[in-house]
């Protein structure tokens, strides 16, 4: 038995859910205290600019250490 086939009864067993939930979001919610929707408000999303110009950065910082590496020597 899984908590998203079944629900507590309110006697310390399981009885099977009745319903389906139109709303993903509603499953958030604990059915328990009513509580608001759990949400992440400290997620800030990157900018995409700023996620492509990292990953540029640090594949032209990884091409000049491999150039460095080779061309003195180090790596052989």
């Amino acid at each position: 038995m899984t908590l998203q086939l079944h629900q507590p009864d309110g006697e310390g067993g399981l009885a099977p859910r009745t319903e389906t939930p139109r709303d993903w979001r509603t499953q958030l919610r604990s059915p328990r205290w009513h509580v608001a929707p759990l949400a992440n408000r400290e997620m800030n999303p990157t900018r995409t600019w700023v996620a492509v110009l990292f990953w540029l950065a640090l594949g032209a910082l990884t091409f000049a250490l491999l150039i460095a590496g080779y061309g003195s020597g180090f790596w052989k």
